[in-house]
């Protein structure tokens, strides 16, 4: 039986993540999986990140920082966490044996 590679689902959920953030627009409401929203509780430590970070990505840092502070350092944090695990699937593949 042939050898089968492990198929990098972290690294796909992140960008995929980030591409469909990039392409969201941030000013329109939109379905949340937040379940202290879906319960009606107003207030939720992570509520407001995901516009944040398509804000970034629209280049208004602005209203980022306005719908959540943590929106800058979260991603960077998704950048890097992106960077090891392509950098440890290319390693793997172009491994040359001399």
């Amino acid at each position: 039986m042939k050898y089968i590679r492990s198929f990098p689902v972290e690294l796909l959920f992140w960008v995929l993540a980030l591409v469909l953030l990039a392409t969201a627009n941030p000013h329109e409401h939109h379905f949340s999986l937040c379940p202290l929203a879906n319960l009606g509780i107003t207030w939720c430590p992570g509520c407001g990140l995901g516009r944040s970070i398509t804000a970034l990505f629209h280049g208004d840092v602005n209203a980022s920082l306005a719908q959540h502070w943590f929106g800058i350092p979260a991603l960077l944090l998704i950048g890097y966490r992106i960077y090891q695990l392509s950098k440890q699937l290319f390693k793997k593949e172009f491994k040359l044996k001399y």
